[in-house]
């Protein structure tokens, strides 16, 4: 876009571009925040396994119903106020973890803090791609990746190393998002307001007719690199302390932090790369890769575990790259939160409800036959796109 085209109190494209891509990476660093924090607050509070399943679940549900319910809202609203909106929750939410003395207020904080993630997340997503397609696109593949791995790596060193971790971590991110709450009102607005914001709201996916054939291309292979996704984010952890024979929460954060950088260098790497091949090449590094993980976890052999994390988070990024490049073209600017809120809801299903599971069956049969099974069914559903994929993309 012009930056001609906006008032001189407002940031220009490449500068807007930039803050929406840093409010979406500390969205997603803050979503990352509480795992390395769960054994604290098991310790301090002594709920079970069974109780951390729900406090997780609580998370996905409640951003999976912000999709549902506002993700077309800033296609009728506007972006800022959307993503003020956002950081207003997210900043409620921050707020109750920091006070947080029972489970019930961790559950509390973590149903706040979906919704308002879910709100942020297809308001910045659709808000970049306004600024600039294909920056716009490259920023929204890394930023979640990037945010991921920040998120978890910080906290685990705060938990590690520093005084008062379960404060100490919420009061950075509230001086953070506090800052971009106010860097909100410099943005320019990138969508005309349009009537009709009510009747958005109404519970569903409003995905364009255009755009459906395209999902349904990419749907396979985001399932399958979401499912692994969720296999280290809930697992991995655990996993990781047994390799490394520690439960020092920094190794729990290094594995994720592996993952999520990996996926971030992957997608800025595979962004000249067509978005069928990418999508390609990411469902085989994923299938490889999450195999070599297993062989890593059955024999405690670390190396290859590390290298079947690295693998496996370049396949996520690459193939990440290739849904988001292959969906974000075919939308008009009016219809583009609508169409990252139904990718975005596809996403968080893939990652979430695995991992839920796999949380229920490791009180009974332990956590070294959940991550074989898991790992063992997500690296066969990556390795099946590659049978099932169409041999030219549909638009």
């Amino acid at each position: 876009m012009d930056a001609s085209a906006y008032p001189r109190s407002l940031l220009p494209p490449t500068n807007a571009l930039a803050l929406k891509g840093l409010i979406l990476v500390t969205f997603l660093a803050a979503s990352a925040v509480p795992s390395p924090l769960y054994a604290l607050y098991r310790a301090a509070w002594g709920f079970s396994a069974l109780t951390l399943t729900v406090v997780f679940a609580s998370y996905a549900i409640a951003l999976l119903a912000a999709l549902l319910v506002f993700g077309a809202l800033s296609d009728y609203r506007g972006r800022r106020e959307v993503i003020a909106l956002a950081l207003v929750l997210e900043i409620g939410s921050l707020l109750i973890f920091r006070e947080a003395t029972s489970v019930d207020w961790l559950l509390a904080a973590r149903v706040l803090q979906g919704v308002a993630t879910g709100i942020a997340t297809t308001a910045l997503s659709a808000g970049m791609v306004d600024l600039h397609r294909e920056r716009g696109a490259l920023v929204n593949s890394i930023a979640p990746m990037v945010g991921l791995g920040a998120g978890a790596l910080g906290a685990a060193l705060l938990v590690q190393f520093a005084p008062q971790p379960m404060k100490l971590v919420f009061d950075l991110l509230l001086a953070i998002m506090a800052a971009e709450l106010v860097a909100t009102a410099f943005l320019p607005e990138t969508v005309q307001r349009r009537p009709g914001a009510w009747r958005s709201l109404r519970p569903r996916l409003a995905l364009p007719a255009n755009v459906r054939a395209a999902l349904v291309q990419v749907l396979p292979v985001n399932t399958a690199q979401w499912a692994v996704g969720g296999f280290y984010f809930s697992l991995g952890p655990s996993l990781a302390a047994g390799l490394a024979g520690s439960r020092a929460p920094l190794v729990g954060g290094t594995l994720i932090a592996v993952l999520s950088f990996t996926s971030a260098t992957a997608i800025a790497l595979a962004r000249k790369v067509p978005p069928p091949k990418a999508l390609a090449a990411g469902a085989a590094a994923l299938s490889f890769g999450a195999l070599l993980t297993l062989v890593g976890i059955h024999w405690v052999w670390p190396i290859a575990a590390i290298a079947g994390t690295m693998i496996t988070g370049a396949g996520f990024g690459t193939a990440f790259s290739g849904s988001v490049r292959t969906l974000v073209p075919l939308a008009a600017p009016h219809e583009r939160a609508a169409t990252m809120a139904a990718f975005f809801a596809a996403s968080y299903l893939a990652f979430s409800l695995p991992a839920i599971l796999a949380g229920l069956l490791t009180t009974h049969i332990g956590l070294h036959a959940t991550a074989l099974g898991y790992g063992m069914a997500a690296a066969l559903l990556a390795a099946s796109t590659l049978l099932t994929r169409p041999s030219r993309p549909r638009t």
